[in-house]
């Protein structure tokens, strides 16, 4: 799949009132089913998009960094714990640690991640689509519409399969 980001910014705009309302109409379906549905097209979706095409999650989000991803992350990169958080961290009004600014700094210029196999757990799982009981984040289902083109897809499928 190619990605135009400023394509999908004015999609995800356009049909977010749209996607919002759907999906908290998903709330009140059996989980299961939900979860099948989704399940289904995050591999469709992700057997046809290439992330490093976009990036756009690395560009403009941030992960939260517990201790363990802290830990692994200063390894990685050569460095101690408190450097890291030094560097690149600060915490968020959740208490959380999160990157200072966006784009992320481990960002490379190829949209490559040069803490790829040490990356946060927030990242590895991002954009949650194929997890257990959709129907407990459709919430942040929905933010990463605005985001993730292919979570944008895989909802306008969903709709379409309705």
């Amino acid at each position: 799949m190619e990605i135009d980001l400023i394509q999908f910014e004015k999609k995800s705009k356009n049909k977010s009132s749209e996607n919002k309302k759907y999906l908290q109409q998903l709330k009140r379906t059996d989980w299961k089913k939900v979860d099948d549905r989704f399940h289904q097209l995050h591999e469709e979706v992700f057997a046809e998009t290439d992330c490093l095409a976009c990036a756009n999650c690395c560009k403009t989000t941030s992960p939260i960094f517990y201790q363990t991803d802290i830990e692994r992350a200063a390894k990685a990169l050569r460095i101690k714990p408190g450097e890291l958080v030094e560097q690149y961290l600060k915490i968020d009004s959740d208490r959380d640690y999160v990157l200072k600014k966006s784009p992320c700094a481990f960002l490379e210029a190829d949209n490559r991640c040069i803490i790829y196999e040490a990356r946060p757990k927030a990242c590895r799982e991002y954009p949650h689509t194929n997890r257990k009981k959709m129907t407990q984040i459709l919430d942040l289902t929905y933010q990463n519409t605005l985001v993730c083109p292919a979570v944008l897809e895989m909802v306008e499928r969903m709709k379409a399969r309705s």
